[in-house]
């Protein structure tokens, strides 16, 4: 497994990681396991390249190492989580738990959580949800990045939104996007990388596209996905994960990557799930499903493809050969670690990191 890290490997350096900055426990493994599953699905601008800039929040103050998230509002189908600067994955995992008790209850729950840290890949809580036989709808909010069509600058965040589908005897079909044409992450590691910075990505300071990627974030915003259509997603995103419930939205929200450590970022998201065993005979569903995804796959495929894929298909299989063969990691990921390792004091034990 030259060159490889195994993901038990990795994660354990993240829960130690983060344990060193006062983080239980039980909420160690919970952001630990979200960074490195994103990981191993091949996802590297969410996964533990993320982590120096949590550990630096939880340090400064700006992230409670130790909240606990708390509902402050409810019904028999909803309720509204204070995070009180919790890690955004702790406070996505207690709004799963929240939402998948009401959704049993009542067939469709929605779960509004505000006041957290970034939450990472909001497709992995998703995912979870699924697992559990939930059709689950993901959202999250940001400070403005994105464009509007026709704006010259930013007018929301490059918000998320993840799908997740319950697939008995498989993985669940799995969407997991940003309302921008592409996630700022990975503008930074294309930067980082010194690639190319493709035409439909920014938004110069005139309102027209740009690939001077020397520009972002400062005087450039990302582009809106598939322009109109994007936008709206996002705005989409932004009522439900702050709007609704009572979050900070777009300016209000902070940047947790170059605001001070000492500032919370005051993140929001949602989660809406619709309990499959309530709403319909689990039987029927998964029939209904199976002739669905058969009929996807049996479409002829373009010269050069082996078969259509489902959304989540090809993430799905990175996890299972992440898990025998182990995560090769960018160099950028790695740097991050070395970062990690600097705050910590925690040793990452692989090649490739600048330890400290």
């Amino acid at each position: 497994m030259s060159g490889r890290i195994a993901p038990d490997e990795l994660r354990a350096f993240a829960v130690a990681a983060l344990a060193a900055t006062g983080v239980p426990g039980e909420q160690a493994a919970i952001t630990a396991d979200a960074l490195v599953t994103t990981d191993a699905m091949g996802v590297f601008t969410h996964g533990t390249k993320l982590l120096a800039g949590y550990l630096k929040k939880l340090k400064g103050g700006g992230y409670a190492p130790r909240a606990t998230p708390e509902i402050v509002r409810q019904g028999p189908a909803w309720a509204v989580i204070e995070g009180h600067s919790c890690l955004g994955q702790v406070g996505c995992d207690a709004a799963v738990k929240v939402a998948i008790e009401k959704a049993r209850a009542t067939g469709v729950a929605y779960v509004g959580l505000i006041d957290t840290g970034h939450i990472g890949a909001a497709g992995h809580f998703a995912a979870q949800a699924a697992r559990l036989g939930f059709v689950a709808m993901v959202t999250g909010n940001d400070i403005p990045s994105v464009a509007a069509p026709g704006s010259r600058k930013a007018v929301l965040g490059s918000n998320p939104i993840a799908l997740a589908v319950p697939v008995t005897g498989r993985d669940p079909i799995l969407l997991d996007i940003a309302t921008a044409a592409v996630a700022g992450g990975k503008v930074y590691a294309a930067i980082q990388r010194g690639e190319p910075i493709p035409p439909n990505w920014l938004i110069g300071p005139n309102g027209h596209p740009t690939t001077d990627g020397s520009l972002y974030p400062d005087q450039v915003a990302l582009a809106p996905m598939a322009g109109h259509k994007g936008f709206g997603f996002g705005l989409w995103c932004e009522v439900l994960s702050a709007i609704l419930p009572g979050g900070r939205s777009t300016w209000q929200v902070g940047n947790w990557i170059f605001d001070p450590p000492e500032k919370n970022s005051g993140h929001n998201a949602s989660l809406t799930l619709y309990d499959v065993d309530v709403i319909a005979p689990r039987h029927e569903f998964d029939a209904r499903l199976a002739r669905l995804i058969d009929e996807i796959h049996a479409v002829p495929a373009a010269e050069g493809i082996d078969h259509v894929l489902l959304p989540g298909e090809r993430e799905w299989a990175s996890l299972r050969e992440s898990s025998i063969n182990g995560i090769a990691l960018p160099p950028d990921v790695l740097a991050k670690h070395g970062e990690a390792a600097t705050i910590t004091g925690v040793t990452a034990p692989w090649p490739g990191v600048p330890n400290h």
